[in-house]
């Protein structure tokens, strides 16, 4: 049982021969693997006719040693033959590389694929869409079983503990619009006009849209990675088995939370780029943080803030759907989840830049420019 393979060297009429004795197995192989690839001196054969028992890996040894010093293996039995043509022949075979199709052929065939994903992915999101509003009528209808603990949980994790980074980003931004507008207004002796700069873009754009993308990478990335955590532990499936609706429990809070909290974290968000703003141009431009203030009221039309707040509960249910969606989507392994949630992110963000447009063009149209 404790025997190992060894080696001698043989010299006959000139001709050096390694013999190879004792079990070449995986389990044996390993001494006797350093010893030859130590070996540096010219060998003609390889004498294998004691070395047995033999498996895959000592047969790969001997044929690795012979070949590489260009020597011949002799004494080789029946089955020791059967295993060094096997490896010689998936040696021969380890370069071979997949076919690849010509780039004519590449692009169509990759363009193809996402268009039918895109397909895939429309039809699926519809299905989803639907789920939620049966739940939500389903919720409403049966009013008792309605999670408001889950709601209000959900509302202060997306709301309440956003707060700081939120208001912190907002600040800054202000600070910063107040700076560079200011910077650039001076060069047409117009400084005071940085109040309008400040207070229209914050209430009408930045503020919600802003917000919104701080909300997608926060509150949409934890709904995806939360629900694709519980479907992978299939925490989702035993909701199902008994008789309680994942879409009810786990999606219908998220989405109302972010729906209802929008609006509050945009309009946060709109006053403290405004103090970032007042306090920036008390600092230098000689507005008086008040004066600031008091001017904003007059230079801002009210509409301003209409838009806003009509945008922040449409990117709230986009930021929602995306990171609730993507995170029922997931299966197979853990790597899954961080996929999806990233996925969830960028989607989010692409498509409340997108709607930012369009609510752009909208409102310019109907004069609320």
């Amino acid at each position: 049982m404790g025997e190992v393979p060894v080696y001698n060297i043989e010299g006959e009429g000139g001709r050096i021969r390694v013999v190879i004795a004792g079990p070449l197995l995986v389990s044996t192989i390993a001494a006797l693997d350093r010893d030859l690839r130590d070996y540096e001196s010219e060998v003609h054969e390889v004498d294998i006719s004691a070395a047995w028992p033999m498996d895959t890996v000592g047969a790969w040894v001997v044929h690795r040693f012979a070949e590489t010093r260009c020597a011949e293996v002799i004494g080789a039995s029946e089955d020791a033959m059967v295993l060094l043509e096997a490896v010689a022949g998936a040696e021969s075979s380890a370069d071979i590389a997949p076919q690849r199709l010509k780039i004519r052929l590449r692009v169509p065939e990759h363009v193809g694929a996402k268009v039918y994903e895109f397909a895939a992915g429309t039809k699926h999101l519809v299905g989803f869409l639907g789920s939620i509003i049966v739940a939500l009528g389903s919720s409403l209808f049966h009013w008792r079983r309605f999670p408001i603990r889950a709601l209000v949980h959900q509302m202060e994790l997306v709301g309440v503990t956003s707060l700081p980074i939120i208001g912190l980003m907002s600040f800054l931004i202000g600070i910063v619009i107040a700076q560079q507008g200011a910077v650039q207004l001076a060069q047409f002796g117009a400084e005071t006009l940085t109040v309008n700069l400040v207070g229209r873009i914050t209430l009408r754009e930045l503020g919600v849209l802003m917000t919104a993308i701080m909300v997608a990478g926060r509150s949409g990335s934890a709904f995806a990675a939360q629900i694709g955590t519980m479907k992978l532990t299939e925490e989702i499936d035993a909701m199902r088995t008994i008789g309680v609706s994942p879409a009810e429990v786990l999606v219908v809070p998220r989405i109302l939370a972010a729906v209802l909290m929008m609006p509050l974290l945009g309009f946060f968000a709109s006053c403290l780029a405004i103090l970032g703003g007042a306090t920036i141009a008390d600092l230098m431009l000689d507005i008086p943080f008040l004066t600031f203030l008091a001017r904003i009221q007059e230079v801002v039309p009210l509409y301003d803030f209409y838009v806003g707040m009509a945008k922040a509960p449409v990117f709230g249910l986009i930021v929602a759907l995306s990171g609730c969606y993507q995170g029922m989507q997931v299966s197979g392994n853990a790597e899954e989840v961080g996929l999806r949630t990233t996925r969830a992110v960028v989607q989010a963000i692409f498509m409340v830049i997108v709607l930012d447009a369009f609510f752009a063009v909208f409102f310019t149209e109907i004069g609320w420019a």
